[in-house]
């Protein structure tokens, strides 16, 4: 399986978009400062995830979600997660 995932800083509540053939070891080394983009902003939640069995897919829903229309879905989708 391949993930696409959103991860929300516990100290600032910004957002971090991927994609990863390996979920809970991916959330682990961004939690451990071994990611240079999220390193400053630790401890990380992971607040939404979704499972494709082609990596490719995964590569084009995080390319999605990275556009200007992809972030205003998203809001959308999470407004109850993100308002908390």
């Amino acid at each position: 399986m391949y993930y696409f995932y959103i991860l929300r800083s516990k100290k600032k509540g910004k957002l971090y978009i991927g994609q990863t053939p390996d979920l809970k070891n991916r959330v682990k080394s961004h939690n451990n400062g071994e990611n240079k983009a999220t390193k400053s902003n630790l401890p990380y939640e992971l607040i939404f995830y979704c499972a494709f069995n082609n990596e490719k897919d995964a590569i084009n829903c995080e390319k999605y979600f990275k556009t200007t229309s992809g972030w205003k879905r998203l809001k959308r989708m999470l407004q109850n997660t993100l308002s908390k």
